[in-house]
């Protein structure tokens, strides 16, 4: 299990990505997506990694294999820790995404995983709008046993599924879950949404947590509220 939760750096502007940092005097693990990575390019990684943080780049990589592999090489460069696709994309996407990463790394190899199923998503939405027409669950099992037969490190799943990805991948293969909230926090756009010791519980082994950090008028102090949470093993009066 991570120690530390990943915090989601949802803001537009690297600036007020400093700002954020500015009042953490530890090394964190945060999460880039598609609004900060798209609006301010790589310049903003290397920002973030002059400060010590670790990153996991979240741009949910979805394309015919050709483009998602060279893509991977691409980014590659960045030396990420860790980086996604979706897995909707297919095994053969995910293979190519692998090999692209691999290929374009100069050290480590960033963790590579895929999306399953957003946590914003319900399963009346997935069978209306997507289509599919096996339940949620048996959803997020069939795209973390491709992901799983494509040789990446783990999936993207909401809590609720990750004792079940788990029994199916074993121990080692990554759950991390977005959709976490403090027992008192706004779900916002979330549905499939759980606390930091309910994520625990269920075995997830990362949680992703954003605006319950940093929305907060006291990031730190709501960061570490959500870390004791998260990390505690026996303290059952605080769960």
């Amino acid at each position: 299990m991570e120690k530390e939760p990943l915090i989601a750096l949802d803001f537009e502007s690297s600036e007020e990505v400093d700002s954020f940092l500015h009042h953490f005097s530890q090394p964190l693990f945060v999460k880039v997506g598609m609004e900060l990575y798209l609006q301010n390019g790589p310049e903003v990684i290397q920002r973030i990694k002059d400060k010590g943080h670790r990153i996991f780049l979240d741009l949910k990589l979805h394309d015919i294999p050709n483009t998602v592999g060279r893509a991977m090489q691409g980014l590659a460069k960045l030396e990420v820790d860790m980086i996604n696709v979706h897995a909707a994309g297919g095994k053969d996407m995910m293979m190519r995404a692998m090999d692209g990463l691999e290929r374009g790394s100069k050290g480590v190899v960033p963790k590579l995983i895929a999306v399953t199923q957003l946590t914003s998503t319900t399963e009346s939405q997935m069978r209306q709008e997507q289509g599919i027409s096996s339940t949620l669950v048996d959803s997020v099992k069939r795209y973390s046993i491709l992901a799983k037969e494509a040789g990446l490190d783990g999936v993207v799943c909401s809590p609720y599924e990750a004792d079940l990805v788990r029994k199916l991948c074993g121990d080692e293969f990554l759950r991390v879950t977005p959709g976490i909230r403090l027992p008192h926090g706004d779900h916002h756009d979330q549905k499939r949404v759980t606390t930091p010791c309910d994520a625990r519980k269920l075995g997830s082994t990362h949680i992703v947590v954003g605006r319950s950090i940093t929305k907060s008028s006291d990031a730190v102090q709501a960061y570490n509220e959500i870390s004791k949470l998260w990390g505690l093993e026996h303290e059952k009066k605080y769960c």
